[in-house]
């Protein structure tokens, strides 16, 4: 018996009836005429020695061998598809694609575009903000920067900042607030974003890391980071908020962090590509900008005292 694969016509024919259930959408789909399709799959039966598929009045279904056929047929031009995008992006250095969270899109990456461009005319930014798990062929994205404690198998994956968090709030709100205790009279901001993660972080475990009691059973809640860190600096309460989000709200004096104790987060953002794609020069000029840019962050950390989250358990 040969293993010679039928025409790739026939079989691009086959996996596109056999996924609409319908030659007249097969043939729309491919741009043909339903009997030029139709003849596509009897040369494949043809080829195979039995019928790939049983002719009803309006309808068709798959026999034993479609079936056996169909999945490896539809698995095969996923993959050659996905290979043929990937080997297109090879040749397109001047459009960068880079997905990121909401929250460190519009506080981390947004406000530094300029900036970018400034460095690099040559390389056309594109945003992708989700949290949904990413796959790097079918969605065309080039970067991602991810935030969590995830192990990325088989990916080039590098921390960017070790995070940490610490109260953060208004100057004018500071003059008031000047002593950790009393944060107990204020109105705490919560950050739900990190609530998933099995290590506590929230205000509970800052409180024990200062070596204090706090009420964090009040205040206002917001799934997002972004969003808590916007509340905080329209001066509606305290944030514990996390510095590598809040580096150009400090810079710029919209909040301030008044208190020595941080809370080292387990969690941390990290640069994240296909391995070997972080040595073409777009993406590998983007991880340098990146990375330099990270750097201004880590100054908050001056004098301060930074204990771990997983210390306290």
């Amino acid at each position: 018996m040969s293993d010679r694969l039928p025409p790739l016509t026939a079989l691009r024919a086959f996996e596109a009836a056999a996924r609409h259930m319908s030659f007249a959408q097969a043939a729309a789909e491919l741009n043909v005429t339903p009997a030029a399709l139709s003849y596509q799959i009897k040369a494949l039966e043809a080829d195979l020695g039995m019928p790939v598929f049983r002719r009803l009045n309006r309808a068709v279904e798959l026999t034993e061998a479609g079936r056996s056929l169909a999945p490896g047929a539809r698995d095969a031009f996923a993959t050659l598809q996905a290979a043929w995008r990937t080997t297109k992006r090879l040749n397109d250095s001047g459009v960068l694609t880079v997905t990121a969270g909401p929250a460190f899109t519009s506080k981390w990456l947004a406000p530094r575009m300029y900036e970018f461009a400034q460095a690099h005319p040559e390389i056309e930014l594109r945003f992708l903000a989700t949290l949904r798990l990413i796959d790097f062929d079918r969605d065309e994205v080039d970067v991602a920067i991810r935030f969590g404690i995830d192990h990325d198998k088989g990916l080039y994956a590098r921390p960017l900042i070790e995070e940490w968090m610490t109260p953060m709030m208004t100057p004018a709100m500071a003059e008031k607030i000047n002593t950790p205790e009393k944060l107990a009279d204020a109105v705490l901001v919560h950050d739900d974003s990190i609530a998933p993660f099995k290590i506590p972080m929230g205000w509970g475990a800052w409180a024990q890391a200062a070596g204090m009691e706090l009420d964090d059973t009040h205040g206002p809640r917001f799934s997002q980071a972004d969003h808590a860190l916007d509340a905080a600096i329209a001066g509606a309460g305290v944030v514990l908020g996390r510095v590598s989000l809040a580096t150009r709200a400090l810079e710029a004096g919209r909040l301030v962090a008044p208190f020595e104790v941080g809370l080292i987060s387990e969690a941390q953002f990290r640069f994240i590509c296909p391995p070997g794609n972080e040595k073409r020069p777009h993406i590998a000029a983007f991880e340098a900008w990146v990375m330099d840019e990270i750097k201004a962050s880590r100054k908050f950390a001056d004098g301060r005292r930074l204990i771990r989250a997983s210390d306290l358990l």
